[in-house]
């Protein structure tokens, strides 16, 4: 009756073996690499890593991530639209279209306000 429950101590025994392994690769990886003085470069914001944190920096940074937060939810609200279109009819195409018109004025209008220029 045993022999029964030996493929499933195999699976676990091959499980836990491959978790540990998993888990403790990255830090025998970690460990032995070699550190370089890019990787504490600026990144993203353009402040620098280990630096004070009540430091100001420009604001445009956030402008720039919320305009893409913005058109990433309208691609999100146009993935769905796409797939149903042909239920919505008229109706449907109006509204997407005058919520689409609103995003690209609000994109233009941020263009020409110069929020995207980075000097």
């Amino acid at each position: 009756m045993l022999a029964n429950y030996f493929p499933i101590l195999v699976f676990t025994a091959m499980a836990t073996g491959l978790s540990i392994v998993l888990l403790s690769l990255p830090y025998l990886i970690a460990k032995f690499s070699n550190k370089y003085p890019d990787k504490y470069k600026q990144y993203e914001c353009g402040f620098e890593a280990f630096d004070d944190a009540r430091k100001p920096f420009d604001v445009r940074f956030y402008l720039v991530s919320i305009l893409f937060v913005i058109f990433d939810l309208e691609v999100a609200f146009l993935f769905p639209w796409a797939v149903s279109f042909g239920t919505f009819g008229i109706m449907g195409y109006s509204v997407m279209m005058i919520f689409l018109l609103v995003l690209t004025i609000g994109f233009i209008y941020e263009w020409k306000k110069g929020a995207l220029e980075w000097d």
